[in-house]
């Protein structure tokens, strides 16, 4: 560590403080999207993790950070969703003045990487992806994942692992088997610091219930998956899978047994990422025809009834007082650091206050409004803004406006459909 160690910053995504670090100078940028847990300083002493860093930063301007919850980054409340670990991502590239970056994603960074990829097509050059997944759990039809039982028996020993002493020395010695004493020592460390026993639980829930597999075939940036055929933690299965399912994705199986990449693997790894880097870089940003885009719904509470009350002037004013309030909301949503076109989550609205008119007693001014199913995640394809011919009808058309608004045929953008969502992640 010491005098190479590169300075750390600060970045704001929303109301928390992202610690990252920039190193290195070239003609590309490259964001590096840690594991579950990271700390920027300690992570100098980890040979392993050093030597990938600098061999990245040979070549182009690095950027590495801790997502919110770990490291030197702010510990937040609950549980924060991939989403909101994802915009950590938005926020460092704009602290360091990246309009356009390659991702590297390591394990939990990868599914990260990907819903950022989606969301965010024009800001991304390439992506690797490397020890990830798309999702941790079993399904009937993702027969690799890890089954009920499995979940709660390797949750148990890792959680205990956390606590015990040495038990972090022997998690890293089992991610890295070929890491001698020093090096154990190294990362056990980073990750006492990185994380504290509650935080280390709740990102471990978090991880089990990652599923991006809706998400994969938006990716339309170059993409190379990297997998260690014997990675004692991300079975292989999960990184084929990844390359079968985005888009001319590249695969890279390598003949090892590591999940944390030692500083012996890091030479090999980078003969095959950095020629895959330096050549989609040279390639000018594709307008993407599908991205990751946000559905706003509200809804008029007991809209048909008070139509029918109303009549129908009356209840046009309504509505034009609803929209204009809704827009009002999304004209506010740059400034917070999000957007409401290509896929920004947006924030769900405030419910009305006493001096709204919406929600004031006058029948003349309607009832109560408020919002509903506010932070919803759907896929679309991207059409030109304000678009409403009939082939766009039940598409996404434009993320960030409202659906609803009531009575069927009175919402804003009739057109949209909300899509489901699962835990953090878009089904």
């Amino acid at each position: 560590m010491g005098m190479d160690m590169p300075e750390t910053r600060y970045a704001r995504s929303g109301d928390v403080s992202i610690a990252y670090q920039v190193l290195g100078e070239g003609p590309f940028d490259v964001v590096f999207v840690p594991s579950s847990v990271s700390h920027v300083e300690l992570q100098w002493e980890v040979a392993g993790r050093a030597a990938l860093l600098r061999g990245l930063a040979d070549h182009g301007r690095l950027l590495v950070f801790d997502k919110r919850g770990t490291g030197m980054s702010d510990r937040v409340a609950g549980e924060p969703t991939l989403e909101e670990r994802s915009d950590d991502i938005r926020a460092v590239m704009d602290a360091a003045g990246s309009q356009r970056a390659a991702l590297f994603g390591l394990s939990e960074g990868v599914p990260i990487g990907v819903v950022f990829a989606a969301t965010y097509p024009e800001r991304v050059s390439a992506l690797v992806l490397y020890g990830g997944m798309a999702r941790a759990r079993w399904a009937p039809d993702y027969l690799f994942g890890d089954t009920e039982r499995e979940e709660r028996k390797s949750s148990g020993k890792e959680l205990e692992e956390f606590v015990t002493p040495g038990g972090l020395e022997a998690m890293a010695h089992s991610g890295c088997p070929s890491a001698d004493e020093e090096q154990v020592r190294a990362i056990a460390r980073m990750l006492r610091y990185g994380a504290s026993p509650g935080s280390f639980e709740a990102l471990y829930r978090m991880n089990m219930a990652i599923d991006v597999r809706d998400v994969l075939p938006l990716v339309s940036a170059p993409t190379m998956v990297v997998h260690q055929r014997a990675d004692p933690w991300v079975r292989i299965e999960h990184g084929r899978y990844l390359a079968q399912h985005i888009p001319g994705a590249a695969y890279v199986e390598l003949d090892g047994n590591e999940h944390l990449i030692s500083a012996a693997r890091v030479p090999e790894l980078l003969a095959h990422v950095m020629p895959f880097l330096q050549e989609a870089i040279t390639r000018e940003a594709p307008e993407p025809d599908k991205v990751l885009a946000t559905v706003l719904f509200s809804d008029i509470v007991g809209s048909t009834a008070r139509a029918a009350e109303l009549g129908d002037a009356r209840w046009r004013e309504l509505l034009a007082a609803h929209h204009g309030r809704v827009r009002r909301q999304l004209a506010r949503v740059p400034r917070r650091g999000t957007r409401h076109r290509r896929g920004r989550v947006l924030r769900p609205l405030r419910r009305a206050g006493p001096r709204d008119p919406l929600r004031a007693g006058d029948p003349g001014r309607g009832g109560r409004a408020r919002p509903r199913d506010a932070h919803r995640l759907a896929r679309g394809r991207v059409r030109g803004a304000g678009s409403q011919d009939s082939r766009s009808r039940g598409r996404n058309r434009r993320s960030g406006l409202v659906a609803g608004g009531g009575r069927r045929g009175a919402g804003v953008a009739d057109g949209q459909r909300p899509g489901r969502r699962l835990g953090n992640h878009v089904r």
